[in-house]
């Protein structure tokens, strides 16, 4: 997941927020502007400018049923899997990196996915703006671990983050959190402890969830010989 101080075009700018580095990376391909002109103000969730109103995900999705969340998707292969795979299930998407939404877009139109809204910008924009118990399932793959010690508080697994999403969340939704830096894994794991209204039911950390699709940065981990952790926490009140 990355960021910088842009937008990705058809977005509004929004303040850097210091949770991602850059939001540009190859030059984008001609398909790749059209989908950016013509797709994504048709998937975009409105109404997230400083001050917007709670988005009406019944509106949104064209029905009233249960929303997953996905924060920084990379090139959205998750996403679209979990979406093929739960069509009941309406899928907001967030990524501030331009050629990730790029390619997420692709995959969307190339299989058909009616399920998937995007937010070209950073989580935060909109966690802050959902409507109270929302959300039933969030899903953090394999963030930007910030190594060093000063760039900590840039990762998304924080309390303060955590308490920004808790009232988004319905009593019991789980967040799922995937990473290969074990440092990462710990920090995690201490952002939850110390979070009020979340509580970690993790398993088996080497075990990835039962629909777990892979992602190319969980194979780009293996290849490099990186254990990938699976996290799981759970909404609970409080």
């Amino acid at each position: 997941m990355t960021e910088g101080d842009g937008a990705p075009d058809g977005a509004s700018p929004v303040p850097w927020r210091n949770l991602y580095g850059r939001r540009h990376g190859k030059k984008l391909k001609p398909t790749q502007r059209r989908l950016l002109d013509e797709l994504l103000p048709r998937l975009r969730v409105p109404g997230l400018e400083p001050g917007g109103s709670p988005p009406d995900l019944a509106a949104l999705f064209g029905r009233a049923g249960p929303v997953w969340l996905e924060i920084g998707f990379g090139g959205g292969e998750h996403l679209v899997a979990q979406a093929t795979a739960h069509p009941e299930v309406g899928f907001i998407g967030c990524e501030p990196f331009v050629n990730g939404v790029a390619m997420a877009l692709r995959r969307i139109e190339e299989n058909g996915v009616g399920n998937v809204r995007i937010h070209p910008g950073d989580a935060r924009d909109l966690i802050e703006l959902l409507p109270a118990g929302s959300i039933g399932r969030v899903f953090l793959l394999y963030p930007d671990p910030w190594p060093k010690a000063r760039h900590h508080r840039r990762r998304f697994m924080s309390p303060e983050n955590l308490a920004l999403l808790a009232p988004a969340l319905v009593e019991g939704a789980e967040l799922r959190v995937a990473t290969d830096i074990a440092d990462y894994a710990d920090h995690a794991r201490a952002a939850g402890a110390a979070a009020p209204g979340f509580r970690e039911v993790t398993v088996d950390p080497a075990r990835p969830w039962a629909d777990w699709p892979g992602t190319r940065y969980e194979a780009k981990a293996l290849a490099a010989g990186r254990a990938p952790q699976y996290l799981t926490f759970v909404r609970q009140g409080g």
